[in-house]
């Protein structure tokens, strides 16, 4: 029986299941965004999650290090575990959890990405990095105006060819 186990086998080892889980990570760390199961996803969010909070900035160099070490033992690629304390850590820094986002396909998205796969009848799902989708960044970004208040009226400015601008150009 099961009672109380909360992790997802995905029907693997646990030597499978982990390495399975190291690849899917360092994929969604080298390219931001991947494509996979639902079941898979939502196993890759709690595996990678703690990982990116590894990789934000310390104040000490000793704790990065660390840090760095204990990473690596999860990831096993040094290539990924340089882009995740580099690009991913620091711009991460601010947000206190939740770092990924799952969007579920679901059948009346377009065509090529379909709700099922086609072989076992499996949910698809992309899971990606929150900050890094260019998309709703600059939807956000548009959508915001920089807010703007008016406390009176706008000195009006002296017509060219005046007295007044003239005096001021010959320094009187």
């Amino acid at each position: 029986m099961r009672h109380g186990n909360k992790n997802n086998n995905l029907k693997r080892t646990k030597a499978h299941r982990g390495s399975m889980l190291s690849n899917m990570a360092s994929s969604l760390i080298m390219h931001k965004r991947i494509n996979t199961t639902l079941a898979k996803a939502k196993a890759l969010r709690s595996f990678i999650e703690p990982l990116i909070t590894r990789s934000k900035p310390v104040t000490t160099k000793v704790e990065d290090t660390h840090n760095r070490r204990i990473v690596f033992s999860y990831l096993a690629d040094k290539v990924a575990v340089a882009e995740l304390f580099k690009e991913i850590g620091p711009k991460v820094a601010d947000r206190p959890g939740g770092y990924t986002r799952i969007i579920r396909y679901s059948i009346s998205t377009s065509p090529s990405p379909s709700a099922k796969r086609r072989m076992d009848n499996a949910d698809m799902a992309m899971i990606e990095l929150v900050d890094f989708n260019e998309l709703m960044l600059n939807v956000k970004g548009e959508g915001k105006k920089a807010k703007t208040t008016r406390r009176g009226r706008a000195k009006a400015k002296p017509a060219e060819g005046t007295t007044e601008t003239k005096a001021e150009e010959k320094g009187e």
